[in-house]
């Protein structure tokens, strides 16, 4: 439990250094040996954590030591229990992630090609690629967003990555390590897109 506190605290902050933190926004979450996890709790501003603000909970989401959990920490918990490999969960709240399903409002995935950034996904060995990250609606209720994400995520192909509609995005991996790479290689490309976007309508192409 001290590692993965530690562990936490240090993503927090990087997290919350690349502004995809702001406020109270977003929460984080490993696996822990003994079959239970490591969450962060809940209204705690994420670039102050400390290892205090780590808390754990048993595989229902029930408190093991009193502290409050996110709300959200039932979607972490839906991704461990359907992808048994998966030893890390984060969740950033980044403007154009944000900004991106916002200007999509119909779409219920959004497509990554060509990027050289594809290859820092697991399993992923080239730029020559395409990458389909879902979107799902957000809501307050959990139980909805779980329900509408985890078919697809179940899918031949899905990435370990969805984004949810005015919300942000979810990254997760076998640990804390691949899991910020793929947060990071994620938000890049869509930052890139945004970009793309902005050079095309200046252009007039």
């Amino acid at each position: 439990m001290l590692d993965a506190r530690a562990a936490i605290v240090t993503v927090g902050r990087w997290l919350d250094g690349k502004g995809w933190a702001p406020a109270t926004s977003g929460n984080y979450s490993m696996r822990l040996d003994n079959g239970n996890f490591a969450v962060t709790v809940s209204g705690r501003h994420k670039g102050r954590l400390t290892e205090n603000d780590i808390m754990s909970v048993d595989a229902d989401g029930r408190s093991l030591d009193g502290k409050k959990p996110s709300a959200e920490t039932a979607l972490h918990l839906a991704l461990y229990s359907s992808f048994p490999d998966v030893g890390a969960v984060l969740h950033s709240h980044s403007p154009a992630a944000v900004g991106l399903t916002r200007a999509f409002p119909g779409a219920y995935g959004y497509l990554l090609a060509g990027h050289e950034m594809l290859k820092a996904l697991p399993g992923v060995t080239t730029h020559e690629t395409e990458v389909t990250i879902p979107i799902v609606d957000n809501s307050q209720d959990m139980a909805e967003i779980e329900a509408a994400i985890t078919p697809r995520l179940l899918a031949a192909g899905a990435p370990p990555a969805y984004l949810i509609r005015g919300h942000g995005l979810y990254g997760w991996g076998r640990d804390m390590v691949e899991a910020e790479r793929v947060i990071e290689a994620i938000e890049w490309m869509i930052a890139a897109e945004l970009a793309e976007m902005g050079f095309r309508e200046g252009s007039g192409r």
